[in-house]
This record gives C-alpha cells, structure tokens and sequence, in this order.
C-alpha cells in the first residue's frame, strides 16, 4: 500500500516537494489544500493521484494521509499543526515556523506529547557542503563564523510585512542560523541591529527592516555575526564561513570552499539536498527510523529561539539571551 501524503499549501515549495515524492516507489500524493478551491485545482494538475481541497480539516477527514506536509507562509502556521497533533499525522514542515515564539512552542508541546514524527525544511543541513564541513570540523578548532544573506525583496506581499514573515532574519536569514547551531552547537545570546534603509520608499507597505546584523555568542565560547539586506535589485550572497587554526571553511548553497596554507579546494554539492531531505523522512514515515532525519521540529524550534531572540534585541537595543 503506498504512502498517502497531503501537502498544504500552493506555492513553490509544496511543487518542489510533490515533484520528488511523484516520483518515489509506494509514494503517492493525496491531495492539496489551498487558500482558494482554485488554487488548489492548479497544483494538482500533474499529480494524477491527488485531490484539491480548499479546507484542511476536510482534506484530513477524506483523504486519511500518513503523512502532511506544510509549505505555507510564517504567518498561517499554528491551526494546521494543531490538527495533525490532535490526530497523530506526522509531518514535514517548511521553515521558519511561524512570525513569533508562542505559537511553536504550543505546537512543540502537543507534538513531544503524541511522540510525533517530525521534519523541519532546513535542507542546508542536507547539502555536500554542510556535511563535509561538519566532517571536516571535528578535527579543527572553531574561532568564529560570519553568515551572509545578501539579496533582494521577495515580491510576495505578506513578505514585506511584518506581522506576515517575521522579517528577513526569521523568514530566509533563519538557514544561516540553523546551520550555525549545526555546526558550531548552541547560541546562549544575541545582540542585534536592524534598520530600514530604502524599501519603505521603493514599495508601498513595507514594514520589515531591509538591513541587519546579528552578533552570537556561542555556548562552545566561539562567536558570530549573521548580516542580511533585502534591499539590493538582486541576490547578491548567501554562506557561512567558519573561521579555524587551519584555515577557513566557507559553506555556500551550490558548494564548499576550503582555504588552507595557501591552498583553496572547492566542493561542489552533487546530491540533491531536497531528495535528501525527502528520504529521510519516507523512511521515517515506512520504518519508524528518524534517525536520517537532520532537523526535527524540537530542534526547529531552537533555530526559531535564535531568530526571535535577534528580533527583540533590535527591537530593544540590548543583548537577549536566547531562550528567554
């Protein structure tokens, strides 16, 4: 009997991952849920298996699907989550988890209590490059780390606005930070400052900061800065650097880049990190084994506490201990 997943939500992402399931043995997508019948009618042209629903309730109550998988905006998080936990459907859900803490530390309570199988879309995680960097760092020790998210403003309208995206460092900076805790262990404080520089002249109801920079002190002793900006016309620069005794080790989204004594190697990423990603938890879902599995929603969370931490020290002028 194939694996039966609803997938919640239209756009890019929930297409990315319907196309990597589609084409899996003994997987079948279920269905699609949309804002709109129609929006839902649009994905699940291609998918001959899957059915459009406008409601996720009705979706659950008629497809029954092992598995749900949640690619919707920050801000409609929290009532989807709710129903899976209160009927025990594991799930796979996109980053960041919502614009605020509250509301996935609810979830994250429900979902340790129903033992719930989880997945958190940090597909960095997954990539050659973090991997072999990982590998790499066991035998070096870690000074600091500078990450980047360096691009433009995404033209979706809740994007730009707060109460919609959380703002950049919670909504796309998050991928740094998640590989920050990854690699170089747990964030005990953040000092933050963010700023709007152009945006809110360029577009109309811009309430995000269009730049900013984050110092961290690790629990590790190591320290980081993670700077992004929106207000560039183009992506500009996305990565992690991490600074040795040996030289540096600079993850990037296509590969790795390693400088030592003169020497630069580079990495590329051949494996697929959403293919990766998507085994991980099948296999989860079919054998009970999550171990594949790279970010849970407990450890999403954690990533979230960074990023929001962040946020209110800007907001505040002081340093936040993160967690608090």
């Amino acid at each position: 009997m194939a694996l039966q997943i609803g997938i919640i939500g239209t756009g890019w992402f929930s297409k990315v991952h319907a196309d990597i399931l589609s084409n899996m043995d003994g997987v079948q997508v279920a269905a699609f849920v949309g804002t709109s019948q129609e929006k839902a009618a649009r994905a699940v042209q291609g998918y001959a298996s899957a059915k459009a629903y406008s409601n996720t309730e009705q979706m659950l109550d008629e497809t029954k699907p092992d598995a749900v998988y949640i690619c919707v905006p920050p801000f409609a998080h929290g009532e989807i989550e709710s129903q899976l936990v209160q009927r025990g459907i594991p799930f796979l859900v996109e980053k960041p988890l919502g614009t605020n803490l509250a509301t996935p530390r609810q979830i994250l309570h429900g979902v340790k209590k129903a033992g719930l199988m989880t997945s958190a879309g940090y597909h960095f995680r997954y990539t050659d490059a973090a991997m072999k960097a990982a590998e790499m760092l066991e035998s070096r020790k870690i000074g600091m780390a500078l990450g980047y998210w360096m691009g433009d403003m995404p033209q979706v309208y809740w994007w730009r606005q707060q109460e919609g995206s959380g703002g950049q460092f919670i909504e796309q900076t998050t991928h740094m930070v998640d590989l920050l805790r990854c690699l170089l262990g747990e964030v005990d404080e953040v000092y933050a400052a963010f700023a709007h520089r152009a945006m809110k002249d360029i577009h109309e109801g811009v309430t995000v900061h269009d730049v900013g920079t984050v110092t961290l002190k690790l629990k590790s002793g190591a320290v980081a800065t993670i700077s992004n900006t929106c207000m560039l016309p183009e992506s500009d620069m996305v990565g992690l650097a991490i600074y040795t005794e040996q030289g540096v080790i600079d993850i990037q989204p296509d590969k790795l880049i390693v400088k030592e004594k003169g020497r630069l190697t580079e990495i590329r990423n051949a494996a697929n990190p959403y293919l990766r990603e998507n085994e991980a938890f099948i296999h989860g879902l079919r054998t009970g084994d999550a171990s594949g599995i790279l970010s849970t929603y407990e450890d999403a969370v954690k990533t979230m506490e960074v990023t929001y931490a962040a946020l209110r020290s800007a907001e505040s002028g002081v340093p936040v201990k993160v967690g608090e």
